[in-house]
């Protein structure tokens, strides 16, 4: 792998991107090997071996292509075959999700070694009329796993599939004597982590939101049904309880018979009122009132009582005023004659 100035290293995906390749160049396993393009941080190649047998897929060297999205790691990678492997559809693209449903629950702590490690474990299972899928006969995957060995890339330098794992070979058998006859741990791939392809992972989406919207509806309608129903059904209980509970008219005006019928009627009436209780109608439950309307009589207009004017006048007042204004005429008149 060489330097790649081009790219920004304090980017985190061009770092979790360099660590990954660092990590798969140092530690070499011998049933795949995968780095980056010199040119593309983004685009890998990938060489793996097929399953062990009794698998059809023994001995067989299969080439392909990773392409990274720009949200590394948070989004998973897509591979590529570009050999027949009878498997998988040539150049047709593979998601990795989670129980094949959303590529967006990929964890980002899985990385490109894992995904190989679980391409080569589902190699072995069978493609159910899946889009994209392959189903062949052994003796055709036999053949194309003797024949994929031979395939040489032009962007890996031109070498054949079988010299890329012969290398990787050697150099897990160093790291294994390196390391002092310590066994290699064996990859593990996760429960959750399932294959799919892009175009079923679309279609399987659209499907889930027409269900899901249709089982809004259908929910909303059932609710409003339930609801009207429950509505009627307590406006007739009301109803049935009124009716039932009103107790039974009785005649009050009936004229008392004379002579022994009087002290007849009083056993009848000493049994009436030792009856039991649980006999009596239960009282009706308090009904609510309805709401009256509410009237404010008029005020009375107020009407402004006149007093005479002479009332509480005594009658020398009057002569007073008579004899003063004589007086003044008569000065009036003396002066000017």
């Amino acid at each position: 792998m060489t330097t790649r100035g081009q790219f920004n290293t304090k980017n985190p995906t061009i770092k979790r991107i360099l660590k990954e390749a660092s990590e798969l160049a140092n530690h070499a396993s011998p049933d795949y090997h995968a780095e980056p393009l010199d040119d593309n941080l983004f685009e890998w190649h990938f060489t793996l071996r097929g399953p062990p047998a009794p698998s059809p897929y023994a001995g067989g060297l299969y080439h392909g292509r990773i392409i990274l999205p720009a949200q590394y790691p948070l989004r998973p990678p897509s591979f590529r075959f570009v050999t027949p492997t009878g498997r998988f559809e040539v150049n047709r693209e593979i998601c990795l999700s989670i129980s094949g449903h959303h590529e967006e629950s990929w964890q980002p702590a899985w990385g490109i070694r894992t995904a190989l490690v679980a391409i080569r474990s589902f190699m072995d299972t069978d493609a159910k009329g899946q889009v994209g899928g392959i189903d062949s006969t052994d003796a055709a995957r036999r053949q194309m796993a003797r024949e994929s060995g031979a395939h040489r890339c032009a962007a890996c330098g031109g070498r054949a599939n079988a010299e890329i794992m012969r290398e990787r070979e050697e150099l897990a058998r160093e790291a294994e004597a390196a390391a002092e006859g310590e066994k290699r741990r064996d990859d593990e791939v996760p429960e959750e982590l399932r294959l799919a392809y892009r175009e079923d992972l679309a279609a399987r989406e659209g499907e889930e939101g027409e269900r899901a919207q249709a089982g809004s509806s259908a929910s909303a309608g059932a609710g409003a049904g339930a609801a009207s129903a429950a509505a009627a059904a307590a406006a007739g209980s009301l109803d049935g309880a009124s009716t039932s509970a009103a107790p039974p008219a009785t005649e009050t005006g009936r004229a008392a018979p004379s002579g022994g019928s009087t002290t007849a009627s009083a056993p009848a009436t000493a049994q009436a009122s030792t009856a039991p209780a649980e006999l009596a109608p239960r009282a009706p439950p308090a009904a609510v009132p309805a709401p009256t309307r509410t009237t404010v009589p008029p005020a009375p207009a107020l009407r402004q009582q006149q007093r005479p004017l002479d009332e509480g006048v005594p009658a020398w007042i009057d002569k007073a005023i008579y004899g003063v204004l004589g007086a003044l005429a008569f000065m009036i008149l003396r002066k000017f004659f």
